[in-house]
């Protein structure tokens, strides 16, 4: 049980330290739903949006977040 308590306090922080993160992002500037290779389309009675660029940009900051994290538990 205790490990399961340490993983949870584990994916909490990281919960918090993300979330720090995009509220930085977005007093920085960083552009998050506006960058390249998000796709909006607007009509009259329907809308699209796929935010493709910044679903890839995020895949990679937490692809190289969890590789860090585990080889810092090695």
């Amino acid at each position: 049980m205790q490990e399961l308590g340490k993983t949870l306090i584990v994916f909490g922080m990281t919960l918090v330290v993300l979330g720090a993160v995009v509220l930085a992002s977005g007093r920085v500037g960083l552009p998050l739903g506006r960058l390249p290779g998000d796709f909006a389309y607007r009509g009259k009675a329907f809308s699209f949006f796929a935010p493709l660029g910044t679903s890839l940009l995020l895949s990679v900051v937490l692809s190289l977040l969890l590789y860090l994290l585990s080889r810092f538990r090695r």
